[in-house]
């Protein structure tokens, strides 16, 4: 009884210590999604702007002819870029980007090109002995600028160079701190129709652009920036995602531990009563008994 009364208090003591570090993952996290939350938000106006600008430049542009944009007769290749995180701990939100991404490679059944960002991707795909030839790490966390230009680079040189006809992103967009869905979406070609759709005419006096240089020139610089822009949008909401994600199994360990610490704590009381009620037996039981002898002996 002693010894199974030492093991109840040894697991006990080892639920309340990662009781701890979950608690202290979850409060972490927590911190972290405020700044991940204002880095999607700031980040979606410029990319509003970009789209919209561009727009502008190709009604000037007339005959858009760029290699972001020339579309295939025939699919031979795709392209995916697979953004993950770098750790894990975070319930669901690794593996339901992977299973996205790795659906759509069996779906097509084409011959494919893997361009990874995030440990957890790396680690998946390379175990199952797919070809990953373009991979990055620790950027994750708090992704910036230089690293989607790093992604966006290798993609666009893959389809410029004819390695590859369709380039598509597969990551986790951020809903709401509850709501995080993983998502697919095509990146290369860019979608042509979003610079050359006509828009309502607005009432009023319409501005009259002067371009220095040219248009088309304008355009050239202004794709790239696009394509990275858009992989940017993509990493941040991620980013973002992954925290949530990580708060909600933290949360839900942190809960679980305390219920497995109440019921570890009644077993342990039943156990100790339960001990102390059968040392009171045998101090009863020995009383009675040298009492039953005295009484013999008298």
């Amino acid at each position: 009884m002693a010894q199974q009364l030492r093991v109840i208090k040894r697991r006990i003591s080892s639920v309340k210590s990662t009781q701890k570090i979950t608690r202290a993952m979850e409060l972490i996290a927590s911190s972290r999604i405020i700044k991940a939350q204002q880095r999607v938000s700031a980040a979606r106006p410029y990319a509003e702007e970009m789209r919209r600008l561009m727009g502008t430049v190709a009604k000037k542009a007339g005959n858009i002819d760029h290699p972001l944009l020339k579309e295939r007769d025939e699919i031979r290749r795709v392209g995916t870029v697979v953004i993950t995180a770098d750790r894990g701990l975070a319930g669901a939100y690794n593996s339901n980007v992977i299973r996205l991404a790795e659906r759509d490679l069996q779906a097509h059944g084409k011959e494919y090109m893997l361009f990874l960002a995030g440990k957890k991707a790396v680690n998946y795909f390379k175990f199952r002995d797919y070809d990953c030839e373009h991979s990055w790490t620790g950027m994750s966390d708090r992704p910036k600028i230089e690293d989607a230009r790093e992604v966006a680079r290798a993609a666009a040189e893959a389809f410029s160079k004819g390695e590859v006809d369709e380039v598509r992103l597969v990551y986790t967009r951020y809903e709401s701190a509850m709501t995080q869905r993983p998502v697919k979406v095509q990146l290369l070609p860019l979608p042509k129709d979003e610079f050359t759709s006509e828009e309502e005419p607005s009432r009023g006096p319409q501005p009259s652009y002067v371009f220095e240089p040219e248009p088309e020139e304008i355009l050239d610089a202004l794709l790239p920036r696009y394509l990275e822009g858009t992989v940017l949008q993509g990493m941040l909401e991620a980013s973002a995602s992954e925290h949530a994600a990580r708060r909600r199994a933290m949360k839900a360990a942190t809960d679980n531990a305390e219920e497995l610490i109440d019921n570890l704590t009644r077993v342990y009381n039943q156990a100790r009563q339960a001990e102390i009620t059968t040392e009171i037996m045998e101090v009863v039981g020995g009383a009675e008994a040298l009492t039953g002898a005295a009484i013999q002996e008298a």
